[in-house]
């Protein structure tokens, strides 16, 4: 029996909208543990790690362009060690969050298991900010940066090592808000994008076909991060960054079943989940269904 290892992360430091440490809870509410067990899954649910307070401005002389600084990088240091271990184990990593920062723990357990890990970064936003280009000074929107190795050494370095994907190994799929210093960024970096007009022109089969044939010539695993404000804020009204024109609950759905099918995702998380701006769990539910998908539900 394949076995999942579920972690709760419930971090809201990475930005300052509150309500999104519960997004775990919410997610376990939904039913996770019961969809995916239905699925023939014997599930471990290692519970919520601790996450510390949040800084006062003056504990951080960086505080106002990395916010919550040595908080997020101790609790991503966590995350980490636990991650590692799980996939130590031969156990699937499924990481519920929590705001996006999350995404730099989970990286730095799971990369040092891969030659080449690949990374579908399924959002918004290109999270691609460092200190310098962010207009806001939240690690949520700085954690694929990191992941490559740019921004502050508390946090591409750890796991103890840096860093943690290649460019060429990633894949953006519903980006439509980035940053000017992102875009420098990815057009530098030669990263694969599917913006929002791509999706659109091209329609989600041949987006998830590229990405797929993309992926398997270059990576020996894959991690899915996906943040629900990829999915347009009439499916995942409760996150902290709507941005409208985003891709639909069917969409999100094949995307799932056809990384299902070509069986390359090799560990995953889901993030961004804030009941508090909820309509009665509706993101949560959400996200439950997307991961029933990826996990290999069928209608027939």
């Amino acid at each position: 029996m394949k076995k999942i290892s579920i972690i709760g992360v419930p971090m809201d430091l990475g930005q300052t909208r509150r309500g999104v440490d519960m997004g775990p809870s919410a997610i376990r509410y939904a039913g996770v543990v019961e969809r995916l067990e239905r699925l023939n899954y014997e599930i471990e649910d290692l519970g919520d790690i601790q996450i510390g307070r949040a800084e006062r401005e003056q504990d951080s002389p960086v505080h106002l362009k990395l916010r919550n600084l040595k908080a997020v990088a101790e609790a991503n240091e966590k995350l980490a060690a636990i991650v590692d271990e799980v996939v130590q184990k031969g156990h699937f990593p499924l990481v519920l969050g929590g705001d996006h920062s999350i995404a730099i723990g989970t990286l730095a357990g799971v990369a040092k298991h891969y030659e080449n890990l690949g990374v579908i970064w399924y959002d918004a936003h290109g999270d691609l900010n460092t200190a310098e280009t962010s207009p806001s000074g939240n690690i949520h929107g700085m954690s694929l940066a990191v992941s490559l190795g740019f921004g502050h050494p508390a946090l591409t370095m750890i796991g103890g090592y840096s860093p943690k994907v290649k460019p060429e190994n990633i894949v953006i799929i519903g980006a439509r808000s980035l940053d000017e210093g992102e875009k420098q960024l990815i057009k530098e970096k030669g990263i694969k994008v599917y913006t929002m007009h791509e999706v659109d022109r091209l329609g989600m089969t041949t987006v998830m076909e590229e990405t797929i044939a993309y992926l398997k010539e270059r990576t020996d695993g894959v991690h899915l991060s996906l943040d629900l404000d990829g999915l347009d804020p009439h499916d995942a009204p409760g996150v902290g960054t709507p941005v409208i024109g985003g891709l639909t609950y069917r969409e999100s759905h094949l995307a799932m079943e056809m990384l299902a099918e070509a069986q390359i995702i090799t560990s995953a998380e889901f993030v961004e989940v804030n009941p508090i701006l909820d309509e009665r769990n509706k993101t949560a539910s959400t996200a439950v269904a997307l991961m029933g998908s990826l996990f290999g539900e069928k209608l027939v």
